[in-house]
This record gives structure tokens, sequence and C-alpha cells, in this order.
């Protein structure tokens, strides 16, 4: 079962608690959206997007894998996809700076974005990253403007965007792709300013009070869900053919609901998504 937000007169509310099961903590969160066995970028495509063409470039520099990024369908529909992937050999892992993009991942990104505008393609973007690449080369490279011209252009760009957080979502780095229609996180997943690590070191100057301040953060689904962050939350079985499926029941209704919207519908809700922040 999948909670979520619904619209209701007087407000939106939480209509089912998750799947029964016990509170966890915000630290047993962060832990279990980093933990090595989660679902890779590469796997999520092959179950979900079987006959995904990947496109590689930003046309202007250097093509990153850290952002997966192509052609598939889905539902018999074509649609672009934009993976954000940690990669899985110590070699995959070092050359995708373990899933944290560089400058030319966002470009790319954003090339591809544009062009599924051209060819009216609904843009499906999977996030998990703990920020974008903090290297001086990066910084060299533009990282900040890459972000930023990200989240200006995607807030115009007339087709459906829907972002899915499945495992984490740092920073800008992880929201220079989830700036547009609808973002959903899956259980064991976290979306945060910053690292725990990072806001512990900030305020009390001891990283080793990441697990109080993934508390005080509020970087939880449930607490998101609860702020209207974020449109829902998806459970997130271990076996991960389980997990791509109820992926796949989110994705489809949400997709369909979306590209029945006029572009200037789709646009004005957009825009007061992110307004009301």
């Amino acid at each position: 079962m999948v909670v979520r937000n619904e619209p209701r007169k007087g407000g939106r509310i939480v209509i089912v608690s998750l799947f029964g099961k016990k509170q966890r903590t915000a630290g047993e969160i962060v832990a279990a959206a980093r933990d090595s066995q989660k679902i890779t970028g590469t796997e999520l495509i092959s179950e979900l997007f079987p006959d995904f063409m990947e496109m590689h470039g930003d046309r202007l520099n250097d093509d990153d894998p850290s952002i997966i990024g192509g052609l598939a369908h889905f539902a018999g529909q074509a649609v672009t996809v934009l993976v954000i992937d940690k990669g899985l050999s110590a070699k995959d892992r070092i050359a995708k700076h373990f899933g944290s993009p560089a400058p030319a991942a966002y470009r790319k990104s954003l090339r591809l974005i544009k062009q599924a505008e051209k060819f009216n393609r609904p843009v499906l973007a999977f996030v998990n990253t703990a920020g974008a690449y903090p290297a001086a080369s990066a910084e060299e490279q533009g990282q900040g403007e890459a972000i930023a011209r990200n989240l200006l252009e995607i807030a115009g760009v007339r087709v459906p965007i829907l972002t899915i957080i499945y495992g984490e979502g740092g920073s800008g780095g992880a929201l220079a792709l989830a700036c547009g229609d609808q973002v959903w996180m899956t259980e064991n997943s976290m979306y945060s300013v910053l690292s725990p690590e990072g806001f512990a070191s900030i305020l009390w100057k001891d990283a080793s009070k990441a697990a109080e301040a993934a508390e005080v953060m509020q970087l939880t689904p449930e607490a998101l869900l609860k702020a209207n962050v974020i449109e829902g939350i998806i459970p997130e079985p271990s076996a991960h053919k389980r997990f791509c499926r109820n992926l796949a029941q989110v994705i489809q209704p949400e997709l369909e609901k979306l590209t029945q919207l006029p572009a200037e519908e789709l646009l004005a809700q957009r825009h007061a998504r992110f307004r009301k922040f």
C-alpha cells in the first residue's frame, strides 16, 4: 500500500499509516537510504525500462556517467529517463563520484529534458545522491551555474516531470532533478538540505552527532509527507523486482494524470507547488 497525500476540502491529509510497521528513527532511515544492498540505477533501468537507449554528452564539454539518461517506453508511452546512479563496482563508483554529479551531468540532464519537451515526452527522474560533486574541478566547470540553470529551465518545461527519490536526496544536487511536477520518496530514502554529518558539524562542531541531527532535520519520508513537501511514499521491500513493481504502480497512474493536463495548467500547478514553500 502506498502512503500519499490526497486533496480534500479544507486541506491535504495523510490517508493511511505506513504499512503497520514500527516507527523508525531518522538515523535508521538514513542508514537504510545508504544501504549497500539498495537497488542500483542500472538495475532499476533494466527492470522498468527494458528497451532503454542511453544518450551521452552535454554537448558542451563532457559526459558524466553519474547521471544515466536516455529514451525508453513505459506503459506503451515514450518517455525520457534520468537516473542518478552510485555505481556497483569500485571502478564504476569512482567514475560516478559515488553518485555525486559533476556539472556535465546536470547539463546532460537538462539537454535531454529540453529534447523531451521538443518531442512531447514526459520525463521520469530517479534520484540517489549525497549531493553534487564537491571537487575543485566541478567548481571550475560551473557547478553552481549548472544546478541553477536546471532549476530555471525546468520550471518552464511544458511536459510532465515526475521525480522519485530512491535513496539519498542531498541538497541542490538532488533538487536539480526534483523541481518538476511531483516528487515521491521510497520508504528507505531521505531528502535534506545537507547530510546529517554536515549539519552536526556546523551546528555542534561534532559530526558524531549525525543521528541527533537527522532527527532535528526532519529528513524522513513521513515528516516530509506530513509537511506536504512530497506527494507520497512508496513501499520498498528488499526484493528488487517487487520494489520495481511498486514503482510502476505509482508512476503509471500519476503519469497518466499529468499528461492529460494542458501545458498551461501543468505549469501553473508546478509553479504553485514550489511557491507554497
